[in-house]
């Protein structure tokens, strides 16, 4: 899954840092000017203040181990609910072992909603690790929350995104609201609860980027531009109650992080020591190409290139009646007539599919075949049976197909039905109507 987004955060820090141990515990709440360090100084806890505002205070997690210029936010507590200069505001530890962001005037700003019945000499205590992940901790170690199980709009490498918990959708990233504001912005990414195998993008309620499809395939990797050695993987994990998705990066890679920014995309953020920034190593949407639909019917975003493009389907041409990106048929259907299938590989399935459960490749095969209106088939072995019941996936279409790309790193085959085959053609599969 190739993402990326590139908002860059200017933060004006309104208090000098007093510094702090990785701890914080009920004895010592956190305040401005005190911040909580990881073990190994990779992250920070403290509050903050973005640049368009001097006076609205929050308290979040980012980068310490690099020039403050470039640190990045990677998760805010009270992102609706600001604190403010006027009335000085503290994070601690309630004696019912909830982590409570609370102002001088006693309101509560934000709190974590644990299951834990504690008494008042229970002393639960929080701990911000080396992942980014702040830790609060029963007296016996026992985790009773964490922040990595409430991501804002990032995910950092060895996160759990939870997608789905025993078939129930669970929540989504949700972008800032703008490059300065932390708060829920309009865009948001998570699993498709119509299709409940395809992880996508919204503008509001509105679908706006299908990110991937889940095929099966539990691994997937890409090495970092300039650094062959360095490589992120993505593991998407179904283990019958829990479908999440988590990123993870070999030992010798740069710090990294998933975000959707405030624009709507989705972006691999690694960072550049020599030039003290962080880089766009992959995007969807990219320049426009892989906003949902936005090659029209038949056509598909190429990704493999320097630079994206709108492509038609093999067996397919831009219409010159239409000036808009409309790809269509070189060769008509007929119905009752020979057609075949032609294998496309390294695809990014269209949208609108109809899931056929328990089916072999020929019997998926066989499915579209028989049907005159199928026009195109997909079909993968999962590594896991999970919540879906069985370890087959058979997609057909029918109608247009909508919504797909091409990529070099990942992707899939798709099997489009043509009209009768050419002399010579590979990778067929024929079947008379």
């Amino acid at each position: 899954m190739d993402m990326s987004c590139f908002p860059i955060f200017i933060l004006l820090f309104l208090f000098p840092f007093s510094k702090s141990d990785d701890q914080l515990t009920q004895g010592k709440p956190l305040s401005p000017g005190d911040i909580l360090i990881s073990k190994d100084g990779v992250f920070a806890l403290g509050f903050f203040s973005p640049a368009n505002s001097n006076k609205s205070l929050y308290v979040g997690i980012w980068f310490y181990n690099i020039p403050e210029s470039s640190r990045a936010i990677v998760w805010v507590a009270n992102r609706d609910n600001p604190a403010t200069t006027a009335s000085p505001a503290a994070l601690a530890i309630s004696v019912k072992s909830d982590l409570v962001l609370s102002d001088s005037g006693g309101h509560t700003l934000w709190m974590t909603k644990n299951n834990v019945t504690a008494d008042e000499d229970a002393r639960a205590s929080a701990v911000l690790l080396d992942t980014g992940n702040l830790v609060l901790r029963s007296p016996n170690g026992t985790v009773i929350w964490q922040s990595f199980d409430h991501p804002t709009d990032t995910i950092l490498p060895g996160m759990r995104f939870l997608l789905s918990y025993k078939g129930r959708v669970m929540g989504r990233l949700v972008a800032w609201k703008g490059p300065d504001d932390p708060s829920v912005g309009d865009f948001s990414f998570g699993l498709d609860p119509d299709l409940g195998m395809q992880i996508v993008t919204w503008h509001g309620a509105k679908l706006y980027c299908r990110i991937s499809v889940w095929n099966g395939a539990s691994v997937s990797g890409g090495t970092y531009p300039g650094n062959s050695s360095s490589v992120v993987y993505q593991t998407i994990v179904n283990t019958g109650d829990r479908f999440y998705l988590m990123y993870s990066i070999s030992d010798d890679s740069p710090y990294a992080r998933i975000m959707l920014d405030y624009t709507g995309t989705m972006s691999l953020l690694t960072w550049n020591s020599y030039s003290s920034s962080w880089i766009a190593t992959s995007e969807r949407p990219s320049g426009g190409y892989g906003v949902y639909g936005s090659c029209g019917p038949f056509g598909y975003s190429d990704f493999t290139g320097a630079t994206p493009t709108c492509q038609c389907l093999d067996g397919f041409e831009p219409d010159p009646m239409n000036s808009s990106r409309v790809c269509r048929r070189v060769e008509a259907l007929k119905c009752g007539s020979k057609n075949h299938f032609l294998r496309l590989s390294g695809m990014k399935v269209p949208d609108r599919f109809l899931h056929i459960r328990n089916r072999s490749f020929d019997q998926c095969a066989a499915e579209c075949s028989r049907n005159c209106s199928c026009t195109a088939y997909a079909y993968a072995n999962l590594s896991s049976a999970g919540t879906l019941g069985d370890q087959t996936r058979c997609l057909v279409w029918t109608g247009e197909l909508v919504d797909t790309w091409k990529t070099n790193n990942y992707g899939e085959n798709l099997y489009i039905r043509l009209g009768d085959s050419p002399a010579g053609m590979d990778d067929i599969t024929v079947s008379d109507q």
